[in-house]
């Protein structure tokens, strides 16, 4: 499965924080922060609906986007990239680097933790 570039990361942050939102919710709150048009916002949830990475369901008239991505699984991914693909780097990679985001808690970290390396396990495994 492909990674999430900048855009989809943003709006992921959002509804993984917030919960359920409408895209003028999700413009609100992102959208000029980024210097996005509303369109803008709007195209890049639908892209992300496209790709199975949001849902959209319909609460009294309004359709509402929540996250179908886990965020520790996907934040994990993104961690692995980094570090295997950008810096090179080999060996485990230490979860509690990331210890001071506000977008883990502690439980988070462990799993993040289990994930990147059960990956790395997993790819040492094949290259037997």
């Amino acid at each position: 499965m492909s990674q999430p570039n900048s855009s989809e990361l943003i709006v992921l942050k959002h509804l993984w924080s917030a919960g359920p939102q409408s895209a003028r919710e999700v413009h609100q709150a992102v959208g000029p922060g980024q210097g996005w048009k509303p369109s803008t916002t709007r195209t890049v949830i639908a892209r992300m609906e496209e790709k199975g990475w949001v849902e959209r369901q319909d609460m009294h008239g309004m359709a509402v986007f929540s996250a179908v991505l886990d965020r520790t699984a996907t934040l994990g991914g993104l961690v692995r990239h980094l570090a295997r693909q950008v810096l090179d780097m080999d060996g485990p990679i230490p979860a509690a680097l990331f210890a001071e985001s506000p977008h883990l808690s502690d439980a988070e970290l462990d799993e993040l933790d289990a994930i990147i390396n059960a990956a790395e396990d997993e790819t040492k495994g094949g290259k037997s």
